[in-house]
């Protein structure tokens, strides 16, 4: 199959945000001192289940991130291929049956006839008013009122059974490699893990990973010949719909951070450590743009913006290019509306911070502002950067259901929470009502806000001074025991206290 690659803008972005983010991980590993912190929060239990749930999720995003247009089956006249308008991607040729499988209207999740009834000419010239067979939902079944059920059944057990054997074949490639690292067998890893006496609590993930293997091998089985979460006012699937919606979340919570942290770190720094008119004048700044309502600064910037892809449509080659471009400035308006709340954390910490006694002896030395700044202010600063930029995520994804519901958000054509919210709107006041379309944005969007949420809370009791996990007062209680006395025979790193190491790696002075 002949394509044609595309390359939209926030394609460009989320590549450039995932090689920092490579860059990152690289730097922070050979840096013992760095990575103290962050496996503090491998010891979360909650906060691993939680990232597991998020690694699907952005799994889900870059596979909608690689785009491309196909190519048509006829040429041109110079004989050159031609590519269709439409811009797909990979997760669309990976469930193309639910991109393709478009019935007449509404369905109801797993149904094989319409929500509603409709007029059919029988053979012998009358008219009846029934529901009608579904195109696609369920049309294998010869006799839908008898084999309906035993079919669902059959097929909700044949996905719990290949969910459960993919489950133990990733438990058993993380037990051998466990095993080899640490120079053990392989069933005394198996016991280190299910006693919990492992530095990693790979219970937890594993027991999501069950979780997510049975739903996933369900949802594989039935989507196959039924909607699984119906249809909407056009006979597209909403399951096709909730998957291609997590893109847009992930593009919003992620590109609008990555706006917003230069306007935070650069004029919060700058305020608290020069303080002055300096201080005032970016304080007045702030202070300004949070007197003005950001639902109507952000109104005002999407439609300047609409207007000018209007009146220039030949910048555009296709649909998906347009909306994206629209999304792109939703990120840079909401980029720039956020960035005042870290900024007043930043200045608080760093009018702190200059008065600490290392600080004070660097300007005694007579050592430049910009080197105080970046290898001593800056460096004690990064612990509220990563904790607020983890909590404001689940915010923007919100944010954007809510823009989007008022008709400010990304474009009408392009699929998302908010604009599946927004169709919603009016099915639930139809009678009978459609009540599944915004159950589904519901919980896949709770589910992703929760997610973020609780690893977002890991991310904060292991960086945040002020919080100590894994203290002396809790190294007594019988959990830490318990696992002290299954780690002395356990063959596989055993949790360590980190009490030490939080102490020598948080706020530490960097000469």
């Amino acid at each position: 199959m002949s394509f044609k690659p595309v390359i939209l803008w926030t394609d460009a972005l989320v590549f450039l945000l995932v090689f920092i983010i490579s860059v990152v991980i690289w730097y922070v590993r050979n840096n013992p001192h760095l990575s103290a912190p962050w496996k503090r929060v491998g010891h979360s239990a909650s906060g691993m289940s939680a990232f597991t749930v998020l690694l699907v999720f952005i799994i889900i995003g870059l596979l909608d991130t690689l785009h491309f247009r196909p190519a048509l089956d006829h040429k041109n006249l110079q004989g050159e291929t031609v590519y269709s308008v439409e811009v797909l991607s990979v997760l669309d040729v990976l469930v193309t049956p639910l991109r393709t499988n478009v019935e007449k209207t509404y369905s109801a999740p797993l149904a094989t006839h319409l929500y509603a009834k409709e007029t059919i000419d029988m053979p012998d010239g009358s008219q009846v008013r029934t529901f009608s067979r579904l195109e696609y939902g369920g049309s294998h079944l010869q006799n839908p009122e008898t084999e309906h059920i035993p079919d669902i059944v059959w097929r909700i057990t044949i996905g719990i059974g290949l969910g459960i054997f993919v489950w133990c074949l990733l438990h058993a490639v993380l037990c051998l490699l466990m095993a080899r690292r640490s120079n053990s067998r392989f069933k005394q890893c198996i016991e280190a893990v299910w006693q919990r006496s492992t530095e990693i609590p790979w219970y937890a993930i594993l027991i999501t990973l069950a979780i997510l293997s049975v739903l996933i091998g369900v949802i594989s089985m039935l989507a196959v010949h039924y909607h699984v979460l119906g249809t909407d006012k056009v006979g597209q699937d909403v399951l096709y719909q909730s998957l291609k919606s997590i893109r847009i979340a992930l593009v919003i919570g992620t590109l609008t951070t990555l706006i917003m942290l230069p306007f935070a770190l650069l004029l919060g720094i700058t305020a608290g450590y020069f303080r002055g008119w300096i201080d005032d004048v970016i304080q007045y700044i702030y202070t300004t743009l949070n007197s003005i309502p950001s639902v109507l600064l952000i109104a005002a910037t999407v439609l300047m913006m609409q207007v000018y892809i209007e009146t220039h449509p030949e910048l555009f080659e296709t649909i998906a290019a347009r909306a994206d471009i629209r999304l792109l400035f939703l990120c840079v308006i909401l980029g720039i509306t956020s960035w005042t709340s870290l900024c007043r954390l930043l200045r608080g910490e760093t009018l702190k911070l200059r008065e600490m006694e290392y600080i004070q002896a660097a300007h005694a030395f007579g050592v430049s502002h910009w080197r105080i700044i970046t290898r001593h202010i800056l460096p004690n600063v990064m612990y509220i950067v990563l904790i607020a930029t983890v909590m404001d995520f689940s915010g923007l994804v919100l944010a954007e259901a809510v823009l989007s519901y008022v008709g400010v958000g990304v474009d009408p054509s392009m699929i998302s929470f908010g604009t599946m919210i927004n169709a919603a709107r009016l099915e639930m006041a139809r009678e009978p009502m459609v009540w599944w379309a915004l159950l589904s944005a519901f919980a896949f969007m709770l589910t992703l806000v929760l997610s973020a949420n609780l690893f977002a809370d890991a991310v904060q009791k292991a960086l945040d001074p002020r919080i100590r996990t894994n203290t002396p007062g809790n190294n007594g209680s019988k959990t830490h025991n318990k696992q002290e006395s299954a780690a002395a025979n356990s063959p596989v790193t055993t949790r360590p206290s980190t009490t030490a190491a939080s102490n020598a790696s948080v706020n530490k002075p960097t000469h």
